[in-house]
């Protein structure tokens, strides 16, 4: 113990505990059934720490259970830095997704730019060199300076790291409602690539081997940060900047390079390698030695230090950024510190592996910690919520659908261009770096961002996609939409979906309703990985995302990464030659709750979402798939917000070439959302052959026409609008809300 921290009685009394977020009843445990004896100040902090839902899933064990992560092209499932899929030819592609929500909220600057920071060092702790990193963001309604403020810091906190790091910011999605304002959320995905023959495990293992510390020195910065995502904001009450770290993204280059050099070159004395990421050297330790059945010895006079006088709980709790923890072959000690050396990087031997299956430490000469380290690790008790059906469910169950009165179809596909989810993001996405590197085929603004796979003809697509809106109205079938959106994504730049990753963005898990959210959510995302065969490899949960006891709509992240065979397969979104046939895939129905349009002239979402077919998306994505394949697509873009009318006209923008189209259906069925649809463009000598694969999937709508003019005749009316005109609306809009 050290002067001045408080006894492990005072401990109790005081249930300084409960302040760190364990319960009376975890303490109890800790005390009568773990240890048989009051645990000291420091060993209650680990424990507050290793317990809390960020590292422990202690609420969502038994939903994460409901997803599938396995199949014939996994490596690597959950439980490890990052999954692991096989792209064949000896390589495979390494990715995962984290959330920095409540720091953003915080330091929205520090916040994302550790976010990316954390989530680069997942990948390359596999072994893998991160080549891309893509992102999902939301924010209030754009109405007040505070979010404005928000969307500035957090946007220049990610371009500020990755392009300090030389790793590309390819995609990503932004989206506004008002549920997020108090809490925006900032997920940040990373993907790289290895070779089969690289891959690390984060484990201790070995009698006598080596625990060694490399990396930035530790400070005071980010003590109890997961414990902080683990807990709802409070308006009024000082926010914990201390819980937010700060990042040096050259720091983290040179680390990575490190790394990479040591997993590459000395796998014969590497063992195991692990980020410190949340909750730092204690969960990087003990999760590395449960994983291998082994116990620990650490020393933490040896820990680099830049702060003085720092305590074992400050430096086994401190999530100061750019640290990683390490495994090596006793005797080799001296290999490791000369090749850090090379890169002006500390690696300081803190610690060895022992048989005991206990997590010993030692702070000037005395032995300050000594716990089962399962206990740290795996032994966080599991809570099986009570769930109850929202209120408002039954409600919109019980609404007449919205159909909405469409007068003027100019003036309402301008209003949709105009709306912050669908306008333009290219004044976010340009502050980021998206071709450095040189790899990136397909840049930020189409359906995905496409990246070729050096050496060979293959290329990998990427994208993150969710719709809160949908989640709010029906989780289990908003669920399932998330998953299908993102592989509709990466069907129509020509891949074939392989897995996702995810960030489970809901409200607090202690709020029955809140929790029936997550669980039938999830019901609906393990139904749609199944049918389209994209496991789960990784992922995270961030619960807890409500203000003043207001939750956020539930947002189940998606990041999907997809396999394109041929460089030519690559598609995008825009329309490419005048006089190509437009066709539309996929059937369009009255769906209009949950919509873009729907808020935008109610000013509100309600009623039951859509019916939802698994079955035709399957179908319909299979056979867009095949007609890429074969050749014979010049275009491919899903459709999601805004329905057709908006899809059309993205796809006209990049190149200013006009479209003429004609449909069956009323002028208010150009802005339903139904799912699993999509609009291709086609040369007039590839018709026949395309036709025959679509069968009746596809339905000729209309031409590529030179002239600059959107022209669509419904069923009820007819309108033109110059592309110029729409695209400046499309362009302007969210510059124009951020004045």
């Amino acid at each position: 113990m050290t002067a001045n921290e408080p006894t492990p009685k005072e401990v109790k009394e005081q249930r300084l505990y409960a302040n760190w977020g364990l319960t009376d009843e975890e303490y109890a445990l800790i005390e009568k059934k773990i240890l048989k004896r009051m645990p000291n100040y420091t060993e209650t902090g680990l424990f507050a720490v290793m317990w809390s839902e960020h590292c422990s899933y202690k609420n969502s064990k038994p939903v994460l259970r409901k997803f599938p992560t396995s199949g014939p092209q996994v490596l690597q499932g959950p439980g490890e830095g990052a999954g692991i899929v096989d792209i064949g030819d000896g390589q495979a592609v390494v990715f995962k997704a984290e959330s920095h929500n409540h720091p953003s909220a915080v330091e929205p600057y520090e916040g994302a730019a550790t976010g990316v920071g954390g989530i680069i060092r997942d990948i390359f702790s596999m072994g893998a060199r991160p080549i891309a990193i893509l992102d999902s963001l939301r924010f209030g309604e754009l109405d007040n300076e505070h979010t404005k403020y928000l969307l500035e810091e957090i946007v220049a906190g990610i371009s500020g790291y990755g392009n300090c790091i030389g790793i590309p910011t390819v995609g990503g999605e932004v989206s506004f409602d008002s549920c997020y304002e108090g809490n925006p959320l900032v997920n940040a995905m990373c993907v790289g690539l290895i070779d089969h023959k690289d891959v690390q495990k984060g484990q201790a293992k070995g009698v006598g081997n080596l625990i060694m510390y490399v990396g930035a020195k530790t400070g005071r910065d980010g003590i109890h940060g997961a414990t902080f995502a683990s807990e709802e904001f409070t308006e009024g009450e000082e926010q914990q900047r201390s819980a937010v770290q700060v990042g040096d993204p050259f720091m983290e280059k040179l680390l990575l390079e490190a790394c990479l050099e040591l997993i590459l070159e000395h796998q014969d004395i590497l063992v195991g390698i692990q980020d410190m990421g949340a909750a730092g050297l204690v969960s990087s330790s003990a999760e590395m030695a449960s994983k291998a059945g082994s116990g620990l010895i650490l020393n933490l006079d040896e820990v680099p230090q830049r702060e003085t006088n720092m305590t074992p709980y400050e430096m086994m709790l401190s999530e100061s950024q750019e640290r990683m923890l390490i495994c090596v072959k006793k005797g080799h000690e001296a290999e490791v510190v000369e090749l850090f050396k090379k890169y002006d990087l500390d690696a300081v031997n803190i610690g060895s592996v022992t048989e005991d299956a206990s997590y010993r430490l030692y702070h000037h000469g005395k032995e300050v910690a000594n716990l089962p380290v399962d206990a740290l690790a795996e032994d966080a008790p599991v809570y099986n919520k009570p769930y109850t059906e929202p209120e408002r469910i039954k409600e919109f169950a019980a609404m007449e659908n919205f159909e909405p009165e469409i007068t003027d179809g100019k003036e309402t596909l301008l209003g949709l261009l105009r709306q912050p989810s669908i306008a333009s993001k290219k004044s976010i996405y340009e502050t980021y770096d998206a071709q450095v590197l040189t790899n990136t085929v397909v840049l930020p603004g189409s359906d995905a961002a496409v990246l070729r796979v050096r050496g060979t003809k293959k290329a990998l697509a990427m994208t993150t996609d969710c719709n809160g809106r949908y989640l709010y109205l029906d989780p289990e079938v908003g669920g399932a939409i998330a998953v299908a959106e993102a592989a509709r994504n990466i069907v129509a730049s020509g891949g074939k979906p392989l897995a996702i990753t995810d960030c489970l963005n809901y409200g607090s898990p202690d709020k029955p309703e809140v929790f029936w959210e997550l669980w039938t959510s999830a019901d609906g995302i393990a139904a749609a990985c199944k049918e389209l065969d994209t496991p789960v490899i990784s992922g995270n949960v961030s619960l807890y995302n409500e203000t003043d006891g207001k939750a956020i709509y539930p947002t189940p992240m998606i990041g999907m990464v997809g396999l394109i065979n041929d460089l030519e397969h690559i598609t995008t979104q825009d329309f490419k030659n005048i006089g190509d046939l437009i066709y539309l895939v996929g059937n369009t129905k009255a769906d209009f709750n949950g919509s873009e349009l729907q808020k935008m002239l109610l000013g509100k979402i309600e009623g039951k979402l859509m019916a939802f077919d698994l079955q035709a998306e399957k179908q319909n994505q299979a056979l867009v798939l095949q007609a890429i394949q074969a050749g014979l697509v010049a275009s491919a873009h899903d459709l999601s917000e805004g329905g057709l009318g908006v899809a059309l006209a993205e796809a006209a923008f990049k190149n200013d070439l006009g479209v003429v189209v004609r449909v069956d259906f009323a002028t208010s069925y150009l802005f339903s959302e139904t799912q699993s649809r999509f609009i291709l463009s086609v040369a007039p000598e590839n018709q026949e052959e395309f036709e025959k694969i679509m069968g009746n999937s596809a339905e000729l709508i209309g031409a590529v026409e030179f002239g600059g003019k959107i022209e669509i005749a419904t069923a009820d009316s007819a309108f033109k609008v110059t592309v110029k005109e729409a695209k400046q609306v499309w362009e302007e809009a969210i510059p124009c809300l951020m004045k």
